[in-house]
Protein backbone atom coordinates (compact mmCIF):
# COMPACT_ATOMS: atom_id res chain seq x y z
CA UNK A 1 0.00 0.00 0.00
CA UNK A 2 3.00 2.32 -0.07
CA UNK A 3 3.23 4.69 -3.00
CA UNK A 4 3.83 8.21 -4.29
CA UNK A 5 2.16 10.35 -6.93
CA UNK A 6 2.76 13.88 -8.22
CA UNK A 7 1.00 16.21 -10.67
CA UNK A 8 0.91 19.92 -11.52
CA UNK A 9 -1.63 22.49 -12.65
CA UNK A 10 -1.21 26.15 -13.71
CA UNK A 11 -4.02 28.45 -12.63
CA UNK A 12 -3.82 32.22 -13.31
CA UNK A 13 -0.04 32.15 -13.75
CA UNK A 14 0.50 30.20 -10.52
CA UNK A 15 1.81 26.62 -10.57
CA UNK A 16 0.12 24.23 -8.14
CA UNK A 17 2.11 21.09 -7.30
CA UNK A 18 0.11 18.17 -5.89
CA UNK A 19 1.90 15.36 -4.07
CA UNK A 20 0.27 12.34 -2.46
CA UNK A 21 1.94 9.65 -0.36
CA UNK A 22 0.64 6.42 1.11
CA UNK A 23 1.85 4.05 3.84
CA UNK A 24 0.44 0.80 5.21
CA UNK A 25 -2.75 0.90 7.29
CA UNK A 26 -5.78 -1.31 7.93
CA UNK A 27 -8.21 1.42 6.83
CA UNK A 28 -8.21 4.64 4.83
CA UNK A 29 -6.68 7.39 6.99
CA UNK A 30 -6.68 10.47 4.75
CA UNK A 31 -5.04 13.76 5.76
CA UNK A 32 -5.19 16.89 3.56
CA UNK A 33 -2.02 18.74 4.54
CA UNK A 34 -2.89 21.95 2.71
CA UNK A 35 -5.09 25.01 3.16
CA UNK A 36 -5.51 25.54 -0.59
CA UNK A 37 -8.47 23.21 -0.98
CA UNK A 38 -11.76 25.06 -0.36
CA UNK A 39 -13.66 23.62 2.60
CA UNK A 40 -16.68 22.81 0.47
CA UNK A 41 -14.43 20.72 -1.81
CA UNK A 42 -12.67 18.70 0.87
CA UNK A 43 -15.31 15.93 0.95
CA UNK A 44 -15.10 15.55 -2.82
CA UNK A 45 -11.32 15.10 -2.59
CA UNK A 46 -11.60 12.60 0.28
CA UNK A 47 -14.19 10.55 -1.61
CA UNK A 48 -11.95 10.48 -4.69
CA UNK A 49 -8.95 9.26 -2.69
CA UNK A 50 -10.92 6.67 -0.69
CA UNK A 51 -12.59 5.21 -3.79
CA UNK A 52 -9.33 4.91 -5.75
CA UNK A 53 -6.88 3.88 -3.02
CA UNK A 54 -9.14 1.91 -0.64
CA UNK A 55 -6.70 1.68 2.29
CA UNK A 56 -3.56 3.27 3.70
CA UNK A 57 -2.27 6.24 5.68
CA UNK A 58 -2.58 8.81 2.91
CA UNK A 59 -1.21 12.38 3.00
CA UNK A 60 -2.01 14.98 0.32
CA UNK A 61 0.19 18.09 -0.10
CA UNK A 62 -0.33 21.11 -2.38
CA UNK A 63 2.27 23.85 -2.83
CA UNK A 64 2.32 26.92 -5.09
CA UNK A 65 4.85 29.05 -6.93
CA UNK A 66 4.78 31.66 -9.68
CA UNK A 67 4.93 30.04 -13.07
CA UNK A 68 5.19 33.09 -15.37
CA UNK A 69 7.66 35.97 -15.15
CA UNK A 70 5.93 39.15 -14.09
CA UNK A 71 2.98 37.37 -12.50
CA UNK A 72 2.39 39.00 -9.16
CA UNK A 73 0.17 37.89 -6.33
CA UNK A 74 2.10 39.34 -3.38
CA UNK A 75 1.87 42.74 -1.59
CA UNK A 76 4.16 44.33 0.95
CA UNK A 77 2.79 44.42 4.50
CA UNK A 78 4.10 47.81 5.63
CA UNK A 79 3.24 47.29 9.30
CA UNK A 80 5.27 44.09 9.52
CA UNK A 81 8.09 45.60 7.43
CA UNK A 82 8.35 48.63 9.77
CA UNK A 83 8.13 46.38 12.83
CA UNK A 84 11.17 44.43 11.64
CA UNK A 85 13.06 47.68 10.94
CA UNK A 86 12.28 48.98 14.44
CA UNK A 87 13.58 45.74 15.97
CA UNK A 88 16.77 46.02 13.92
CA UNK A 89 17.22 49.67 15.05
CA UNK A 90 16.80 48.61 18.67
CA UNK A 91 19.29 45.77 18.34
CA UNK A 92 21.96 47.95 16.63
CA UNK A 93 21.75 51.01 18.90
CA UNK A 94 25.18 52.01 20.19
CA UNK A 95 27.03 50.08 17.51
CA UNK A 96 28.86 51.40 14.46
CA UNK A 97 26.17 49.77 12.30
CA UNK A 98 23.37 51.66 13.99
CA UNK A 99 20.83 52.62 11.35
CA UNK A 100 19.18 54.97 13.77
CA UNK A 101 22.42 56.92 14.27
CA UNK A 102 23.21 57.29 10.60
CA UNK A 103 19.61 57.69 9.46
CA UNK A 104 20.28 55.40 6.57
CA UNK A 105 19.66 51.76 5.82
CA UNK A 106 22.04 49.76 3.69
CA UNK A 107 20.77 47.84 0.68
CA UNK A 108 21.91 44.60 2.34
CA UNK A 109 19.88 45.33 5.46
CA UNK A 110 16.74 46.17 3.50
CA UNK A 111 17.23 43.04 1.41
CA UNK A 112 17.37 40.95 4.57
CA UNK A 113 14.26 42.55 6.06
CA UNK A 114 12.10 41.98 3.00
CA UNK A 115 12.94 38.28 3.18
CA UNK A 116 11.64 37.97 6.74
CA UNK A 117 8.45 35.93 7.32
CA UNK A 118 5.14 37.57 6.42
CA UNK A 119 6.69 40.75 5.02
CA UNK A 120 5.01 39.92 1.72
CA UNK A 121 1.44 38.69 1.76
CA UNK A 122 0.38 36.29 -0.97
CA UNK A 123 -3.11 36.78 -2.26
CA UNK A 124 -4.91 33.44 -2.01
CA UNK A 125 -6.45 32.39 -5.31
CA UNK A 126 -10.17 31.64 -5.30
CA UNK A 127 -10.33 27.96 -6.24
CA UNK A 128 -14.01 27.35 -5.69
CA UNK A 129 -15.20 28.38 -9.15
CA UNK A 130 -13.78 27.64 -12.61
CA UNK A 131 -10.31 27.42 -11.10
CA UNK A 132 -11.26 24.29 -9.15
CA UNK A 133 -11.51 21.95 -12.16
CA UNK A 134 -7.80 22.07 -13.15
CA UNK A 135 -6.66 21.62 -9.55
CA UNK A 136 -9.04 18.72 -9.02
CA UNK A 137 -7.74 17.23 -12.27
CA UNK A 138 -4.18 17.46 -10.94
CA UNK A 139 -5.27 15.76 -7.69
CA UNK A 140 -6.91 12.99 -9.70
CA UNK A 141 -3.77 12.55 -11.81
CA UNK A 142 -1.57 12.33 -8.70
CA UNK A 143 -3.92 9.70 -7.24
CA UNK A 144 -3.71 7.72 -10.49
CA UNK A 145 0.09 7.88 -10.39
CA UNK A 146 0.11 6.57 -6.82
CA UNK A 147 -2.28 3.79 -7.81
CA UNK A 148 -0.02 2.85 -10.74
CA UNK A 149 2.94 2.86 -8.39
CA UNK A 150 1.09 0.44 -6.13
CA UNK A 151 0.20 -1.79 -9.08
CA UNK A 152 3.84 -2.06 -10.16
CA UNK A 153 4.96 -2.74 -6.62
CA UNK A 154 2.12 -5.24 -6.21
CA UNK A 155 3.31 -7.37 -9.12
CA UNK A 156 6.70 -7.79 -7.46
CA UNK A 157 5.07 -8.32 -4.08
CA UNK A 158 2.78 -11.03 -5.46
CA UNK A 159 5.78 -12.92 -6.83
CA UNK A 160 7.56 -12.79 -3.46
CA UNK A 161 4.51 -13.94 -1.48
CA UNK A 162 3.83 -16.85 -3.84
CA UNK A 163 7.48 -17.85 -3.52
CA UNK A 164 7.16 -17.95 0.28
CA UNK A 165 3.94 -19.95 -0.03
CA UNK A 166 5.58 -22.49 -2.33
CA UNK A 167 8.41 -22.90 0.18
CA UNK A 168 5.93 -23.77 2.94
CA UNK A 169 4.20 -26.26 0.67
CA UNK A 170 7.55 -27.84 -0.24
CA UNK A 171 8.36 -28.39 3.44
CA UNK A 172 5.30 -30.60 4.04
CA UNK A 173 6.67 -33.63 2.08
CA UNK A 174 9.94 -33.14 3.97
CA UNK A 175 8.03 -33.58 7.23
CA UNK A 176 6.44 -36.75 5.91
CA UNK A 177 9.86 -38.33 5.34
CA UNK A 178 10.49 -38.34 9.09
CA UNK A 179 7.05 -39.49 10.26
CA UNK A 180 7.72 -43.26 10.14
CA UNK A 181 11.10 -42.71 11.76
CA UNK A 182 9.42 -40.69 14.49
CA UNK A 183 6.96 -43.50 15.38
CA UNK A 184 9.80 -46.02 15.53
CA UNK A 185 11.84 -43.69 17.74
CA UNK A 186 8.91 -43.26 20.14
CA UNK A 187 8.48 -47.03 20.45
CA UNK A 188 12.18 -47.55 21.03
CA UNK A 189 12.31 -44.90 23.77
CA UNK A 190 9.36 -46.42 25.60
CA UNK A 191 10.77 -49.96 25.33
CA UNK A 192 14.18 -48.79 26.52
CA UNK A 193 12.67 -47.01 29.47
CA UNK A 194 10.61 -50.06 30.44
CA UNK A 195 13.70 -52.25 30.21
CA UNK A 196 15.68 -49.78 32.30
CA UNK A 197 13.06 -49.89 35.04
CA UNK A 198 12.81 -53.68 34.75
CA UNK A 199 9.03 -53.52 34.92
CA UNK A 200 6.78 -56.46 34.23
CA UNK A 201 3.82 -55.15 32.21
CA UNK A 202 0.92 -56.49 30.25
CA UNK A 203 2.22 -56.36 26.69
CA UNK A 204 -1.26 -56.01 25.21
CA UNK A 205 -2.07 -53.11 27.51
CA UNK A 206 1.32 -51.53 26.80
CA UNK A 207 0.72 -51.82 23.08
CA UNK A 208 -2.66 -50.10 23.49
CA UNK A 209 -1.06 -47.26 25.43
CA UNK A 210 1.70 -46.86 22.85
CA UNK A 211 -0.88 -46.74 20.06
CA UNK A 212 -2.88 -44.16 22.02
CA UNK A 213 0.23 -42.07 22.63
CA UNK A 214 1.35 -42.23 19.01
CA UNK A 215 -2.17 -41.36 17.86
CA UNK A 216 -2.01 -38.15 19.92
CA UNK A 217 1.17 -37.25 18.04
CA UNK A 218 -0.41 -37.84 14.63
CA UNK A 219 0.04 -34.78 12.40
CA UNK A 220 -1.88 -35.88 9.32
CA UNK A 221 -4.82 -33.52 9.98
CA UNK A 222 -2.46 -30.58 10.43
CA UNK A 223 -0.73 -31.34 7.12
CA UNK A 224 -4.07 -31.61 5.30
CA UNK A 225 -5.35 -28.32 6.75
CA UNK A 226 -2.07 -26.54 6.05
CA UNK A 227 -2.21 -27.61 2.41
CA UNK A 228 -5.82 -26.41 2.22
CA UNK A 229 -4.91 -23.04 3.72
CA UNK A 230 -2.03 -22.64 1.25
CA UNK A 231 -4.35 -23.41 -1.64
CA UNK A 232 -7.00 -21.00 -0.33
CA UNK A 233 -4.35 -18.29 0.12
CA UNK A 234 -3.28 -18.65 -3.51
CA UNK A 235 -6.88 -18.63 -4.79
CA UNK A 236 -7.68 -15.50 -2.75
CA UNK A 237 -4.54 -13.68 -3.89
CA UNK A 238 -5.20 -14.44 -7.56
CA UNK A 239 -8.98 -14.17 -7.61
CA UNK A 240 -10.04 -11.22 -5.44
CA UNK A 241 -9.63 -7.51 -6.15
CA UNK A 242 -8.80 -6.48 -2.58
CA UNK A 243 -7.61 -9.63 -0.80
CA UNK A 244 -5.33 -8.02 1.81
CA UNK A 245 -7.41 -8.46 4.96
CA UNK A 246 -8.52 -11.98 4.08
CA UNK A 247 -4.93 -13.00 3.37
CA UNK A 248 -4.02 -11.84 6.88
CA UNK A 249 -6.69 -14.11 8.37
CA UNK A 250 -5.60 -17.08 6.24
CA UNK A 251 -2.00 -16.54 7.31
CA UNK A 252 -3.14 -16.71 10.95
CA UNK A 253 -4.78 -20.08 10.31
CA UNK A 254 -1.62 -21.32 8.59
CA UNK A 255 0.32 -20.27 11.67
CA UNK A 256 -1.94 -22.31 13.95
CA UNK A 257 -1.38 -25.47 11.91
CA UNK A 258 2.39 -24.92 11.78
CA UNK A 259 2.53 -24.34 15.55
CA UNK A 260 0.56 -27.54 16.16
CA UNK A 261 2.95 -29.43 13.89
CA UNK A 262 5.79 -28.17 16.04
CA UNK A 263 4.13 -29.10 19.33
CA UNK A 264 3.37 -32.62 18.08
CA UNK A 265 6.61 -33.16 16.19
CA UNK A 266 8.62 -34.92 18.88
CA UNK A 267 11.47 -35.12 16.35
CA UNK A 268 14.47 -32.84 15.95
CA UNK A 269 14.46 -32.77 12.15
CA UNK A 270 10.74 -32.01 11.98
CA UNK A 271 11.26 -29.19 14.47
CA UNK A 272 13.90 -27.70 12.17
CA UNK A 273 11.48 -27.84 9.24
CA UNK A 274 8.78 -26.19 11.36
CA UNK A 275 11.17 -23.32 12.15
CA UNK A 276 11.74 -22.85 8.41
CA UNK A 277 7.98 -22.83 7.83
CA UNK A 278 7.55 -20.15 10.49
CA UNK A 279 10.27 -18.02 8.89
CA UNK A 280 8.49 -18.16 5.51
CA UNK A 281 5.13 -17.45 7.14
CA UNK A 282 6.49 -14.35 8.89
CA UNK A 283 7.59 -13.01 5.50
CA UNK A 284 4.08 -13.66 4.17
CA UNK A 285 2.49 -11.83 7.11
CA UNK A 286 4.77 -8.83 6.66
CA UNK A 287 4.10 -8.67 2.93
CA UNK A 288 0.34 -9.15 3.42
CA UNK A 289 0.33 -5.78 5.21
CA UNK A 290 1.28 -4.22 1.86
CA UNK A 291 -1.56 -5.90 -0.05
CA UNK A 292 -4.86 -4.06 -0.43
Amino acid sequence: MTGYGKAEAIINNVKYTVEIRSLNAKSADITLKTSLIPREKEMEVRQLIASRLNRGTIDLYITTEKSVAGATSSTLNKDIFNAYLNQVDEALKGTKWSAAASGEYSAALLGSVVRMPDVFETTKEDLSGDNWAPLFGAISTAVDMLDNFRTTEGASLRKDVLGNLESIESFIPMVEKFEAERVTAVRERIDARMAELALQVDKNRLEQEIIFYIDKLDINEEKVRLRQHCRYFRETLEGEEFPGKKLGFIAQEMGREINTLGSKANHAEIQKIVVKMKAELEKIKEQSMNIL
